[in-house]
């Protein structure tokens, strides 16, 4: 049997939610406004880690950038205007059809896959940096996923994560946030 890191609930959730993904006021409300402290934390790691001028507007140029579970490209679109090369993939195809064209109306050259991390390390692409923003949480297999996320990673590469604590108090917190 092959294991797999994907959770057709998950999917299946994400599925309906895509058409949201860029609306400020909509269901993603929360990430649109965890957005910009979440990118400048990034930015300002990446630029330490390869020697790069944070304040130069181009301060990713050529460093490679995957983000898995990209959703509706949130983080991708800001990176790529840095000018990293990224490449977002997710598991649920509606959310890259979303995040494709919005990529395409800002005129932005973004590598959109539906693809799970598991079967990308299978082509043996590795990145300088790997996000894994707000995904843990949605996965089938966590150690799979982990472990498929390390080896898509250069040596010398970073990799950040970033999901809920699980306590009462920020599940509490996700719910009136998302919904207020």
């Amino acid at each position: 049997m092959n294991a797999s890191t994907i959770n057709p609930e998950e999917v299946a959730k994400f599925e309906a939610m895509a058409a949201e993904w860029w609306s400020p006021d909509g269901k993603f409300k929360p990430l649109h406004k965890f957005n910009p402290t979440r990118l400048d934390y990034t930015v300002t790691h990446i630029c330490a880690q390869f020697n790069r001028l944070r304040s130069a507007p181009d301060c990713l140029k050529g460093v490679n950038i995957l983000d898995i579970g990209c959703g509706g490209g949130l983080l991708c679109e800001p990176l790529t205007r840095l000018g990293a090369s990224v490449t977002g993939i997710d598991v649920t195809e509606a959310n890259i059809k979303v995040a494709s064209l919005h990529a395409e109306q800002e005129g932005l050259d973004i590598d959109y896959k539906v693809i799970s991390s598991e079967e990308l390390v299978k082509t043996k692409t590795t990145f300088d940096v790997v996000l894994n923003m707000e995904v843990v949480e949605h996965v089938g297999d966590v150690e799979l996923f982990m472990k498929s996320c390390g080896q898509l990673v250069k040596p010398g590469g970073l990799m950040f994560y970033a999901t809920l604590n699980r306590t009462a108090k920020s599940y509490l917190l996700a719910i009136l946030g998302a919904e207020y």
